[in-house]
């Protein structure tokens, strides 16, 4: 079934730009193993070790069923999450891939051989390799080509051929190969593209493709690709909509499909293919369905919808949009559903602000949920765990702007750190966050989550917001925010540290610029100092992606526009303390950002805590790593908040 929501997966580039350790050596550059470091004090011990617990919380995420009636899930226990089999509920978890990287979910072949297919990169490169594994001896057979990067791996139904993107440095066309991947000799390319495009579902009788072509958070188009003559339809031609997930129908003469069509929010419809009819499937929940899965028998649709930021679950006759009955999970996230061969169960992830994150099971006819895993959490009292409350603060202009408050024990006024997502079409979602509830519990401070304009998940107009030559609208939404902050009794207006990742990490910058006397401190983690550079910089085949959002540097206007809104440009005015955090692999926001905006704030008269990884990339996944950047995040966050140790 075809994925095309996930842009921010999907639209990864595999990259370059790694900073050496010799830049900035004057500036008391020292290196320590895998990490690279500037102005970063000793780690004290009793730091480390009450963070021991919080950095120990484990989570476990469904992945697939297994032939025998078990479970895969990908869970952690050691450095990088792995491949395990649960063979029961709350069953032992039995470990089957064991590497350095961490790797992606088992996708089973469906023809009873208990193989799987999963993918794997090197130090966050993002050149995910495809890999088959047999039960039968437990060996791995790579089956993708070395130097190339591939994605949304599906099968035939009947198991014998596997379809699969790939695309190779610096260009922007992807081609659809397909191949039987215990004979890495069948490799064949399927359809040699234009543009991000992926398969996503394979024909009932294995001879016809769906693939889908992204062009941005609200345009894609979906087509069909003939196999046996190479020839491509567009569905729904002449339209420019989104698409998020899509699945052919079990006689193979219609698709049913997530859609904005007609619509300022995503649902899902039915276009019969001979004649393009549409039929909607789901009514109007006036929210966006965020996922899909459609039974083996394509009967059942299960959907889950985003509901301010919360999941609903869902599960309907295909053929008449009839409700049927479906388990109420409470407050949280739901991902990864998944029917089992038959169409009798379902599986699926769920986190919340109290767990962590585990693999449930849900039987269609007993109406039975089941738990399957119970991943621990450091042995820390989830009871303890704060709840964010839903807010809605006024900006600049008159828009409501929704935002997450975690508020700890106590009276206050509290220190404040405001986290951004990324994106920048993301959204903050209340899943579980072992971070958070460090610092809600431990360092007393109140945590905001706001979902700025430009945010996904509110609508195709709210989403385009911060489009083009409005992008530091956004931005003046974080300084609508300290506004309200500035009116809550039990939040310290004087004591508010930003913090954000990728796009965050721009935002974090971008406020830095703007708002550093209103601001203690800034955290900026893999993020873009300079939207000329970035654009220039990141390969080749997601810069047109990126310039949807963004704007196009070739223009001389939207060019002036981007060096103008850049922080690295305006590193004078960061005179907040910051530090920076970046990986050197990072193939999406090349590690040059991070060098660039060290060097102007340092020739600004400032310094700044960095920490770079050389065996990560966008973004630290190796525990290790993660586990000293929260230790020296801490040391920061007591530093710019004036918090007692």
């Amino acid at each position: 079934m075809i994925r095309l929501t996930l842009g921010a997966a999907l639209l990864a580039s595999a990259g370059l730009c790694a900073a050496s350790a010799q830049d900035g050596a004057d500036a008391g550059r020292v290196t320590r193993g895998n990490l690279v470091m500037e102005n970063i004090p000793d780690i004290p011990g009793e730091v480390r070790e009450r963070l021991q617990q919080y950095q120990n919380v484990r989570s476990a995420g469904f992945s697939d069923f297994a032939p025998d009636g078990g479970i895969y899930i990908t869970t952690r226990f050691g450095e990088t999450s792995q491949i395990h089999h649960v063979a029961m509920p709350m069953g032992m978890r039995r470990q089957i891939t064991f590497y350095d990287e961490p790797v992606g979910g088992a996708n089973v072949r469906p023809d009873g051989s208990g193989q799987f297919a999963f993918s794997r990169d090197t130090g966050g490169d993002e050149y995910y390799q495809g890999y088959l594994y047999d039960p039968e001896d437990g060996s791995v057979t790579r089956f993708t080509e070395e130097g190339t990067r591939n994605g949304s791996f599906i099968w035939s139904q009947d198991g014998a051929r596997m379809a699969w993107y790939r695309s190779t440095e610096g260009e922007p066309d992807w081609d659809i190969l397909i191949a039987d991947p215990s004979d890495p000799d069948s490799l064949a390319v399927a359809h040699e593209g234009t543009g991000a495009i992926f398969p996503g579902d394979f024909s009932p009788s294995g001879g016809q493709i769906l693939f889908g072509r992204y062009y941005s958070i609200t345009h894609s188009d979906l087509f069909v690709l003939d196999l046996a003559s190479g020839a491509v339809t567009e569905i729904n031609p002449d339209v420019d909509v989104a698409y998020g997930d899509a699945a052919f129908s079990a006689d193979g003469d219609s698709v049913y499909v997530v859609t904005d069509q007609d619509s300022d929010f995503r649902r899902i419809v039915e276009i019969e293919l001979a004649t393009g009819e549409m039929r909607q499937v789901t009514p109007d929940h006036g929210w966006d369905v965020a996922g899909m899965a459609l039974s083996p028998d394509g009967e059942t649709i299960a959907y889950t919808t985003n509901e301010g930021g919360i999941s609903e679950l869902y599960l309907i006759d295909a053929a008449t949009g009839e409700a049927l009955g479906a388990p109420d999970m409470g407050t949280g996230l739901i991902g990864g559903l998944e029917f089992d061969a038959e169409g009798e169960r379902l599986g699926f992830t769920f986190t919340s602000a109290q767990s962590s994150g585990d693999a449930w099971v849900y039987d269609l006819s007993s109406g039975a949920l089941t738990q399957w895993t119970a991943s621990e959490v450091g042995g820390l009292d989830t009871s303890r765990f704060v709840s964010p409350e839903l807010i809605e603060y006024e900006s600049f202009d008159g828009l409501d702007v929704p935002a997450f408050v975690y508020r700890p024990r106590g009276e206050g006024p509290h220190p404040v750190i405001v986290s951004i997502h990324g994106g920048p079409e993301g959204q903050y979602r209340p899943g579980f966050s072992s971070t958070v509830q460090y610092w809600t519990n431990e360092l007393g401070a109140a945590v905001i989550a706001p979902n700025v304009r430009g945010s996904s998940g509110y609508g195709n107009e709210y989403v385009a917001l911060d489009n083009g030559f409005n992008r530091e609208d956004s931005v003046r939404d974080i300084g609508a925010l300290l506004d309200w902050i500035a009116t809550q009794p039990d939040l310290d207006e004087n004591r508010v540290v930003v913090y954000g990742g990728s796009y965050g990490g721009y935002m974090v910058l971008a406020s830095l610029v703007h708002y550093s006397d209103r601001l203690a401190g800034g955290v900026n983690i893999v993020g873009i100092s300079n939207f000329v550079t970035f654009l220039e910089n990141t390969s080749g085949y997601r810069r047109d992606l990126r310039r949807a959002e963004y704007g196009d540097e070739r223009d001389p206007e939207m060019r002036a526009h981007l060096e103008a809104i850049s922080p690295a440009n305006m590193a004078d005015r960061i005179t907040a303390p910051l530090f920076i955090i970046q990986g050197a692999n990072d193939p999406r926001v090349p590690a040059s950002e991070a060098e660039q905006i060290l060097e102007a704030v340092r020739e600004a008269g400032h310094d700044a805590w960095y920490l770079l990884a050389l065996d990560e990339g966008h973004g630290f996944a190796k525990k290790s790593n993660r586990d000293f950047q929260r230790e020296a995040e801490t040391l920061f966050l007591r530093d710019v908040l004036e918090l007692e140790n």
